[in-house]
């Protein structure tokens, strides 16, 4: 049985969703922020970076959404999240994967965590000014460079999918021009189409 820590509307649902592709047995443990339950002392004992997802598992915890995801996909074979027998093709799945979590998501923080790279209102008023820039610079990338098909590797559903769908949740908050990006709002009103994310969403967002 795994355990995964989540709060609505951040990038747990990636993991979540692979979660439920998976068919793995899993609970969810929602962590409300509007009470700092992410600083608490129990949380901070499990997670200590302080932030959401963390997978409990049966041997330790993980905290990185590409960790979480190839853990799901390796754990579970048989659901063919990824293609872990083929070395090549799994290191360009976590080339996706990595480039959504180290670029595309810190690019999307700037807009309202300004304050983990800055101290002065006025860095971090310039950094909230150059999201729409910035993350539309990511989504141009991905559109033109990442997406191969129907799903982001091709013709195969992979983990690289429930991670670009739940970024692409926000591309609007963000100042995005979804005319710029058909690719990309295609692929995520496609993967809202499916069950389990459906499943997935419904969850995240109910009334605790």
């Amino acid at each position: 049985m795994f355990t995964l820590f989540y709060a609505p509307h951040t990038c747990s649902l990636a993991t979540h969703i692979a979660l439920e592709d998976a068919r793995a047995p899993y609970q969810l443990k929602r962590i409300d922020f509007s009470r700092t339950e992410q600083q608490s002392r129990d949380y901070l004992a499990i997670n200590p970076k302080g932030r959401v997802p963390a997978l409990v598992t049966p041997r330790g915890v993980l905290t990185e959404t590409p960790s979480m995801l190839a853990f799901v996909a390796q754990s579970f074979p048989a659901a063919r999240l990824a293609p872990v027998d083929d070395p090549f093709a799994f290191a360009e799945v976590q080339t996706v994967n990595s480039y959504l979590c180290s670029t595309l998501h810190v690019a999307h923080a700037h807009r309202m965590r300004g304050y983990r790279w800055a101290d002065e209102p006025e860095a971090i008023a310039a950094m909230q000014r150059k999201v729409p820039q910035s993350v539309s610079a990511c989504y141009d990338y991905i559109e033109r460079h990442v997406l191969r098909g129907p799903w982001v590797m091709g013709d195969t559903y992979t983990i690289a999918d429930p991670y670009l769908f739940t970024i692409a949740q926000w591309l609007e908050s963000d100042g995005v021009d979804p005319a710029r990006i058909p690719g990309v709002v295609a692929h995520r009103s496609r993967m809202s189409e499916r069950p389990n994310v459906m499943k997935a969403v419904a969850e995240e967002v109910a009334p605790a």
